[in-house]
């Protein structure tokens, strides 16, 4: 995300998946919803995971800016509540994927 004066507060979220087929899951199920402020901007993508050597895209990254500490806050904080209820629906409704994962682990 550019740098922006009027958006000083900045934060980059960078969630693993065990896979790039969740991740996107995730990515289209959370981009659904905007910012309800026009103080906060935030953008999602799916990244390689750092270090990895293979292509897929399992991170979801979001980067946040805000006009104040305290928007930003009130914003990843919604966003955590909307993730959690993903990935709860993930878990339950991906258990081939889940438990894979569990079992390399």
């Amino acid at each position: 995300m550019a740098t922006d004066d009027n958006f000083p507060c900045s934060l980059i979220l960078q969630v693993p998946f065990p896979d790039a087929r969740l991740a996107f899951v995730a990515l289209q199920a959370l981009r659904v919803d905007k910012e309800l402020s026009g103080l906060v901007k935030r953008e999602l993508s799916t990244v390689a995971s750092p270090g990895s050597e293979d292509a897929g895209q399992t991170v979801l990254q979001v980067d946040y800016k805000a006009t104040t500490n305290r928007m930003l806050r009130v914003a990843v904080n919604s966003f955590m509540d909307s993730l959690a209820l993903v990935l709860e629906v993930q878990e339950e409704m991906d258990v081939d994927v889940i438990e894979s994962e569990k079992a390399n682990n």
